[in-house]
């Protein structure tokens, strides 16, 4: 996966763009992924999914932005590319 995804959700009629970016620890020489991936739509912060250590099991960090089955959508979808990554 890249640092950065693009994912289109279908919400009624509507499309939202929502920008997926990977967070990362940064210590000198290395970069850590923390499993933590930062969900926006334009300027708006739609908050964080968050990951467990095999990508297994994930948690939405914000309220109200996006339903569970929405989210379970997008973490799936990072999930996926994630592992498309280590291929």
């Amino acid at each position: 996966m890249t640092d950065t995804l693009t994912f289109k959700l279908h919400r009624d009629s509507d499309v939202h763009i929502i920008t997926i970016a990977e967070v990362k620890e940064v210590i000198p020489g290395k970069n850590f992924v923390t499993g933590v991936f930062k969900l926006t739509e334009g300027k708006t912060n739609l908050g964080n999914i968050v990951f467990d250590d095999a990508m297994n099991q994930w948690e939405y960090t914000a309220l109200g932005d996006l339903t569970h089955k929405e989210a379970a959508i997008v973490a799936t979808f990072i999930k996926d590319k994630v592992k498309e990554r280590s291929v």
